[in-house]
C-alpha cells in the first residue's frame, strides 16, 4: 500500500477532533500534579505555618486559589500546541525563544530545588520510623542516595506501570490527609482560627506573610512536569474540564484542612524553635491528638506514607527535569550535549545527571528555608510567563482550535481576553518581586542562575551563528552521539493549501526530514504544517473566519500531520495564521520561526501573462509558477523546495535570495 493511501486509509479513521493524542492518558497527569501537591505539604507546611501563624489556612487557601488560576492558564496553552515542553512550548508561541528560554530556565531551577526538597524532607519522615536515623549525617546520606537512586531510574526510561503506581500512591496518600482532616476538624479545630485567627499566635507581619503564600506556590512546578506529556496523553475537551476540577477539588480540600489544623494544632514554642516540627508538621498536627494510639498509628502512617509520596514528587521533579532540559537542547537553547541522549536508554542522561548531582549538594547545608525561597523564585518567575503568554496567545492566535477555553473572558479590540489568566499573572508578578525584594540569598543565587542562563543563551547561539529570537531546532537523533553533523534542514516550514497535492508536499517534506539525516546518521527533523488564513482587505485583520473555513483548514492540517509522521523520526507540529495575502503569511512565519527550509507546491500561474515587462522578475516567468509562489521564493530567508503536479519534475531546490544572489 502506497504511502497516500496508507494516509488515506488512516484518515477514515481518525478520532474524534477533541482527542488530543494517544499516549498514556490522564490519571498520570493528576498524579504528577497531585504528588507534587501533596509533597508539599509535607515539606513545606511548616515553613507557611511558621510565619503565617493563625492566618496559615488563609494563605493556604490563598495559593489553592492561585493554583485553579495556573491549571487553567496551563490547559489552554499546552492544548494550543501539544509539543513536549510545559512552559517552554507556550512562551516560544506567544513570544519568542528568548522568552521560551528564560521560562524554561527559571523552572529548570524549580526542578532541582524540588529534587532536593522531597528528598531532604523524606529522609526526615523516615526519623519517626527509625529514630537512629533522625541525625544530619544520616539524613544526609540518605537523601543522596535517594536522589541518585532515581536518577537511575529516570536514565532507564519510564513506563506506564510506574505512572500506574503513583497514581495507587497518591489515591492512597489523599485518603490518608482526608482521614487526618476529618478527625483534626473534629477534635483539634480551634473556632478561633475562623473568628480571630492572631489569637493563636504572634501577629505576622505582611511580609512574612508574603513568604509564607510564596512557599505555598513552589510544588505547583508539577503542573509544568504534567504539561510536558501534552505531546503523549489522550484526553478529551471533557476529560480535560473533569482532570481541572479534580486538580481543584484535590488541591483545595487538603491545603484549607491542614492548613486549619496547622493553626490550631501546632504550638507557637515548637514552631519557634524550629526542628522537627518545621520539618514534619504533619506529624506534628497528628501528635496533637489527644488519644495517645491514634496519634502513635497516624504518626506511622504519615511517615510512610510521606515516605511514598515524596519519592513520588522526587521521581516527577527529575523527569520534568529530563524534559524541559531536553526540550532546550532540542531547541538549541543550551549545548546539544547537555540533552545527549542515552544510546540505549534514548533519554536525556547528561541532564538527568547533571541537576541530580546539583540537587545532592543542595541537601548538605540542611537549609531549608533557603530551598524554599528560592524555589519560589524560579516557581513564580515561570508562573508569570505561562499567564502571560496564554494572554498574547488570545491576540496571536485568536482562530486557533482550543481543546480548552478558559472561562471568564472579556472583548477587547476585537480579542477575548482571560480574565483568570490576567489575575493569576499579576500574582505571580507580584510574588516574584516580593521574593526578590525581600530575600537576599534567593536573590543573589537567583540573579547569578538566570544572569547566568542569559550568557550561555547568548553566547551559545551567538557561537552557532544563530538568531537569538527564532526557533532553531535539531534532529532527535543526533542528541544520541557527541559531535555527529546537524541534518540540513533543521527544521522544515510546509504551508497547507487544502489541494490534492497537499500529501505530495508533505512526502517531500518527510523525505527531506528522514532520508536525509538517515544518510547523514542524525534521524529526522521538525515539520511545521501551516495553514494561512487570507484576509481580505475590506474586513479588519481580525476579523472572525468562517466556521467551515476553520473545518477546512482543520482537516488539512490533520492530514498532513498524518502523513508526515509515516516518516521514521519525524514530528509535525500544526499551526494557522492570518495575512492579506497567503505568500505574505508564509514568508512572515518563516521568518518568525527561524525554519531551514520551505516546502512549497508550485502554485499554477493565473490566465493573465506578462512577466519582465510587466513588472515579472526575469527567472521566473508567469507560465511557470504564480504569484504566491513568485513572493514566497524572492522573499523567503531559507531554502524552498517546489514541488509540482506528477506529470512534472517532482521537485527542485530552489536558493534563497541571499543564496541566489
Amino acid at each position: 500500500m502506497s504511502t497516500r493511501s496508507r494516509a488515506r486509509h488512516a484518515v477514515e479513521r481518525l478520532e474524534p477532533p477533541e482527542a488530543l493524542r494517544r499516549g498514556v492518558g490522564s490519571p498520570p497527569l493528576y498524579a504528577i500534579v497531585q504528588g507534587f501537591v501533596a509533597a508539599s505539604l509535607y515539606f513545606a507546611l511548616g515553613l507557611i505555618a511558621e510565619r503565617a501563624q493563625g492566618w496559615t489556612w488563609v494563605v493556604m487557601l490563598a495559593a489553592a486559589g492561585f493554583f485553579v488560576l495556573l491549571v487553567l492558564s496551563y490547559v489552554e496553552g499546552a492544548s494550543l500546541h501539544q509539543e513536549r515542553g510545559g512552559v517552554t512550548v507556550i512562551a516560544r508561541y506567544a513570544f519568542n525563544e528568548l522568552w521560551s528560554f528564560l521560562a524554561g530556565w527559571a523552572i529548570l531551577l524549580d526542578y532541582v530545588l524540588l529534587i532536593a526538597l522531597t528528598a531532604f524532607a523524606a529522609t526526615s519522615y523516615a526519623g519517626v520510623l527509625f529514630p537512629p536515623l533522625d541525625v544530619w549525617e544520616w539524613q544526609t546520606v540518605l537523601a543522596v542516595a535517594m536522589i541518585g537512586f532515581l536518577a537511575a531510574v529516570n536514565v532507564r526510561g519510564s513506563g506506564e506501570r510506574r505512572f500506574s503506581i503513583a497514581v495507587l500512591l497518591v489515591i492512597a496518600d489523599l485518603a490518608l490527609q482526608t482521614l487526618i482532616i476529618a478527625l483534626g476538624l473534629a477534635f483539634l479545630l480551634d473556632p478561633e482560627a475562623f473568628t480571630d485567627p492572631a489569637a493563636l499566635g504572634e501577629t505576622p507581619a505582611l511580609t512574612q506573610v508574603v513568604f509564607a503564600f510564596t512557599v505555598g506556590l513552589v510544588a505547583f512546578a508539577g503542573i509544568d512536569a504534567s504539561s510536558g506529556l501534552a505531546g503523549q496523553v489522550r484526553i478529551g475537551r471533557r476529560g480535560l474540564r473533569r482532570l481541572i476540577a479534580l486538580r481543584a477539588v484535590s488541591t483545595v480540600i487538603p491545603y484549607l484542612g491542614l492548613g486549619l489544623l496547622a493553626a490550631s494544632a501546632l504550638p507557637l514554642s515548637a514552631l519557634d524553635a524550629g526542628g522537627e516540627v518545621i520539618e514534619r508538621p504533619v506529624v506534628g498536627i497528628v501528635d496533637a491528638f489527644d488519644q495517645p494510639w491514634l496519634a502513635d498509628a497516624l504518626s506511622i502512617l504519615v511517615a510512610v506514607s510521606a515516605m511514598a509520596i515524596l519519592a513520588v514528587a522526587c521521581n516527577a521533579a527529575l523527569l520534568g527535569l529530563s524534559r524541559v532540559g531536553y526540550s532546550l537542547a532540542l531547541n538549541r537553547q543550551v549545548p546539544s550535549a547537555l540533552g545527549r541522549l542515552h544510546a540505549r536508554y534514548h533519554t536525556p542522561w547528561v541532564v538527568i545527571a547533571l541537576g541530580a548531582a546539583l540537587a545532592m549538594i543542595l541537601v548538605i547545608p540542611d537549609d531549608l528555608e533557603f530551598l524554599g525561597s528560592l524555589c519560589a523564585l524560579g516557581a513564580t518567575l515561570a508562573f508569570t510567563i505561562v499567564h502571560a503568554s496564554v494572554v498574547w496567545l488570545r491576540r496571536r492566535e485568536p482562530d486557533r482550535d482550543r481543546p480548552f477555553r478558559m472561562p471568564v473572558n472579556v472583548r477587547a479590540r476585537g480579542v477575548d481576553w482571560p480574565v483568570p489568566a490576567i489575575v493569576g499573572g499579576l500574582i505571580s508578578a507580584a510574588a516574584f518581586l516580593s521574593v526578590m525584594l525581600s530575600h537576599e540569598g534567593a536573590r543573589i543565587v537567583g540573579s547569578v542562575w538566570l544572569g547566568g542562563g542569559l550568557l550561555l543563551y547568548i553566547a551559545y547561539r551567538v557561537s552557532q551563528d544563530k538568531p537569538l529570537l527564532k526557533r532553531i531546532t535539531v534532529p532527535e537523533a543526533s542528541l544520541t552521539r557527541g559531535g555527529a553533523p546537524e541534518a540540513q534542514y533543521g527544521s522544515i516550514l510546509v504551508p497547507v493549501l487544502g489541494t490534492p497535492l497537499d500529501d505530495d508536499i508533505m512526502q517531500t517534506a518527510g523525505r527531506l526530514a528522514a532520508e536525509e539525516g538517515e544518510e547523514k546518521g542524525d534521524g529526522g527533523a521538525v515539520i511545521e504544517a501551516l495553514w494561512v488564513f487570507e484576509i481580505p482587505l475590506t474586513q479588519p485583520i481580525d476579523a472572525p473566519v468562517p466556521e467551515a473555513e476553520l473545518r477546512r483548514a482543520r482537516k488539512a492540517l490533520q492530514r498532513a500531520k498524518l502523513v508526515g509522521e509515516e516518516y521514521a523520526g519525524v514530528e509535525v507540529a500544526t499551526a494557522t495564521t492570518r495575512a492579506r495575502k497567503v505568500g505574505e503569511g508564509i514568508v512572515h512565519e518563516a521568518e518568525r520561526r527561524g525554519v531551514e527550509a520551505i516546502v512549497l507546491a508550485a502554485e499554477e500561474p493565473t490566465a493573465v501573462r506578462g512577466g519582465v515587462l510587466l513588472g515579472g522578475k526575469e527567472g521566473l516567468r508567469d507560465r511557470f509558477v504564480g504569484d504566491m509562489t513568485k513572493y514566497v521564493v524572492t522573499k523567503a530567508p531559507c531554502r524552498i523546495v517546489l514541488t509540482a503536479p506528477p506529470s512534472e519534475p517532482p521537485a527542485a531546490v530552489v536558493p534563497g535570495p541571499d543564496e541566489a544572489r
